[in-house]
């Protein structure tokens, strides 16, 4: 049997920077090529000198798959392609399509505009890197080349999250990315067709967590941002990611509309408010309830919550305000790092 060989250039007994290099069949596949969100300096990148000491990487890589838009998994994109040297095909859904160059650029907005950092990928780069970009439908078998095909599952975690599974002849990878087996208020559980890969690459951060039922989570949530309301409390409630934030706002929406409050609640403008744009564009993505009742209301046509104005900072009287923290707080999961500068 002829060898597959899988190199982590991150993510491998770390969180964040997914990046893994598969080679099957005399194939060369990237999946992932995430960003730390713990580093500032080079090891915020993958290490990409692995594959090659000098020149680019196109003559080494037969194929790039980025499983979703979070940045610690296609946050190094546009640096592989364009800064390292990468002109090939890069796989992803059209979700992580439309959502990916928002995220870079708020990125690099923070980084370079307002930390005035050097050695990082420019607006130019992240519109030239998502040229590179093939959309990925669910389901569809897309034929790499002659020999190397792939096909893309739904994953849930975030919109337009993907599995997918590569195949060579008889060899076959599945990778995972990050997924959820569980349903959430807006996305399905993970699906996969049957099969018997030669190898399973599965994203593992909470494998030994035990945790609370997500029910008792969101009534102990609730019942705390409720007994605030009631005292005439402001609640300022931090989001850590796309898909959380969308997550939260229909919770929010759907207790204020059974318990009939009429206390605001804000969410940030801007990053959000573009990302729930495509949300509602992508409405086939989420879960079968949302698609239901899509008719008569799309559930991201929030009744009770409303774009923030500084202005409103100062107002009289009990709020709700949720505020992206993606780049400021970072990422929860990178909390499990002893390397991350808190």
């Amino acid at each position: 049997m002829p060898e597959i060989k899988v190199t982590p250039l991150g993510a491998g007994q770390d969180v964040g920077r997914s990046c893994i290099l598969v080679s099957i069949g005399g194939k060369n596949i990237m999946l992932d090529c995430g960003m730390h969100m713990g580093y500032n300096d080079d090891r915020r990148f993958p290490d990409f000198s692995y594959i090659t000491q000098n020149g680019r990487l196109t003559e080494f890589l037969d194929c790039v798959i980025i499983s979703h838009f979070h940045l610690d998994h296609c946050g190094a994109l546009p640096f592989m392609s364009e800064m390292v040297g990468y002109d090939g095909p890069i796989y992803m859904t059209h979700p992580t399509k439309a959502i990916c160059p928002i995220l870079l650029e708020d990125f690099r907005k923070i980084t370079v505009d307002k930390k005035g950092e050097t050695n990082f990928f420019t607006s130019q780069m992240i519109k030239d890197c998502m040229k590179k970009v093939v959309p990925l439908n669910l389901h569809q078998t897309v034929q790499v080349d002659d020999e190397l095909e792939i096909k893309a599952y739904y994953a849930g975690h975030v919109l337009g999250a993907a599995m997918v599974q590569i195949k060579v002849g008889s060899e076959s990878v599945v990778y995972t990315g990050d997924y959820n087996m569980t349903p959430d208020r807006h996305l399905g559980a993970a699906w996969i067709d049957k099969c018997r890969p030669d190898i399973l690459i599965s994203e593992s951060t909470y494998a030994t967590t035990i945790r609370d039922s997500k029910r008792c989570r969101e009534r102990d949530f609730l019942k705390k941002v409720h007994e605030s309301i009631e005292r005439g409390g402001k609640v300022l409630i931090p989001v850590f990611a796309l898909g959380r934030a969308q997550e939260l706002c229909i919770l929010l929406e759907t207790f204020w509309e059974r318990m009939n409050l009429k206390a605001p609640i804000y969410f940030s403008t801007g990053l959000t408010e573009k990302a729930n744009h495509y949300y509602k564009l992508f409405i086939t993505w989420t879960n079968q309830k949302i698609r239901k009742t899509f008719v008569q209301r799309n559930m991201f046509e929030f009744k009770h919550i409303k774009a923030f104005d500084r202005s409103y900072a100062d107002n009289p009287g009990p709020m709700v305000s949720l505020f992206l923290c993606n780049f400021l707080l970072k990422c929860p999961k990178c909390l499990h790092n002893e390397s991350f500068d808190k």
